[in-house]
């Protein structure tokens, strides 16, 4: 070791993306190092652990052709910072923000440190007002609040993809002196994918007002975990200094915590679920909590974590440990999926616990509440029909009965299954209104 300029010679192991350094001395979790080859190329590493002077290095890149003998690691006294400011609109940027796009780096006005800071609980001001995605399922029956974590669990196979990227295309604010903007994070994503998801916001008129940080399955583990960062640490600029209303679209957690857990394993962690790590709950939230709103501050930041259900088991841990966290979930079906229905949004099991704060009159319509109620309370009493005809058959049931099933038809059809061309609020409440005529209304008593 140089004591000067604290160079480091004592690689001790190799293990997956990891690189054990001993006798590290003053080093600090989250440290940038540059692993410097003899050759003059550089890797860059950043600290895990520090642990009796001993150091774990995640290295950008992978750990091929590290000598232990002749690579020297350097570390450099600073965490992973993303340089920020408004240019970074209509950009395409990787997992550790750098351009994807063929154009130079944006110009920052700053440095944000990606790991962000917490909220402080007593600045946190309560979410209130929507978000309009253009979805009628999330929108008219489970509301989006501004600052609030609102999840989709999907399952492999289903277009969760497609539905993102059209709540990218489609999602607004009410107000027109109202500034809004998304921030897309796709990670783990095939070349496909990313192919999909750049052309699609590149042909929609949202691209000015759109900042993508692209993650490929290729690239290595460690960009994967450093990407919601960048795209949230973007998103607090975006928010909190210039006073933007930010919807940031986080998918496929699953890759993030399946990255997780790999470095775990090369880290000889014990491991917790599943062979998860046991900290992935504290580390999930200090991605999901950097939603919400500050008090004194015009912006607010608004999360939708999209993940793919292993097996479609909503008791997996990635599913749970988010639905923990977050404020609801929204659950795409793929018996619906099936059916041809699009977006397959399951409405039942959906449920937006922030709802009540973002709908009403002067927010989305009078009355609104109560029409998601009968609009619930009606499609679930058609589907307990659809059921008890597959056991007494149609024949069984009384005409009220059939009144019932065919609104559950009706509705799978016409709310739910809109498919890609948007609604504005105005748009679903009057198809809700208009479904429920077929019901006699004796039997909406909701709406009274």
């Amino acid at each position: 070791m140089d004591l000067l300029t604290r160079e480091y010679r004592t690689i001790s192991g190799i293990t997956g993306p990891l690189v054990f350094v001993e006798g590290v001395r003053r080093g600090a979790l989250g440290e940038i190092c540059r692993v410097r080859f003899p050759s003059g190329d550089e890797r860059t590493g950043q600290i895990l652990e520090m642990r009796g002077g001993r150091a774990v290095l995640q290295v950008q890149g992978g750990t091929s052709a590290i000598d232990s003998e002749s690579v020297t690691v350097v570390p450099t006294g600073e965490v992973a910072t993303l340089g920020l400011s408004t240019d970074l609109f209509g950009r395409v940027l990787s997992g550790m923000g750098a351009p994807m796009d063929g154009f130079p780096e944006p110009l920052p006005e700053k440095y944000g440190d990606i790991n962000g800071l917490p909220m402080n609980p007593v600045s946190r001001e309560k979410p209130s007002d929507f978000i309009e995605t253009g979805i009628s399922a999330i929108d008219g029956l489970n509301t989006l609040v501004r600052g609030q974590k609102l999840p989709i669990f999907s399952g492999a196979g289903l277009p969760a993809n497609e539905l993102a990227l059209q709540i990218v295309r489609q999602a607004r604010v009410r107000g027109e002196r109202e500034r809004f903007c998304v921030v897309l994070c796709a990670m783990g994503v095939t070349s496909r994918e990313a192919f999909f998801f750049r052309d699609g916001i590149e042909r929609s008129v949202a691209l000015d007002r759109t900042i993508v940080f692209m993650n490929l399955a290729s690239d290595p583990t460690m960009e994967r975990l450093f990407a919601p960062r960048m795209a949230l640490t973007a998103a607090e600029f975006l928010a909190f200094d210039k006073g933007y209303h930010v919807l940031v679209i986080l998918t496929d957690m699953t890759a993030y915590c399946e990255a997780l857990r790999e470095i775990g394993s090369a880290r000889d962690e014990i491991p917790g679920r599943r062979s998860y790590p046991g900290y992935m709950y504290t580390d999930l939230a200090t991605i999901y909590e950097r939603a919400g709103r500050l008090r004194g501050r015009g912006g607010s930041i608004t999360v939708i974590p999209i993940l793919t259900m292993p097996d479609d088991d909503i008791t997996h841990p990635i599913p749970d440990l988010t639905g923990y966290i977050t404020e609801g979930q929204i659950v795409l079906s793929r018996t619906l999926h099936r059916k041809g229905v699009y977006p397959p949004i399951d409405v039942l099991p959906c449920l937006s616990r922030l709802m009540k704060l973002g709908i009403g009159e002067g927010k989305t319509r009078s009355g609104h509440r109560r029409l998601a109620d009968q609009l619930y309370a009606s499609y679930a009493r058609g589907m307990d029909v659809r059921r008890l005809v597959t056991i007494v058959g149609s024949e069984g049931i009384t005409d009220l009965d059939r009144k019932y099933l065919a609104f559950a038809d009706s509705f799978e059809a016409g709310f739910i299954g809109q498919g890609r061309k948007g609604r504005t609020i105005d748009e679903t409440l009057d198809k809700g209104f208009e479904l429920l005529r077929a019901l006699p209304e004796s039997e909406l008593t909701r709406l009274a």
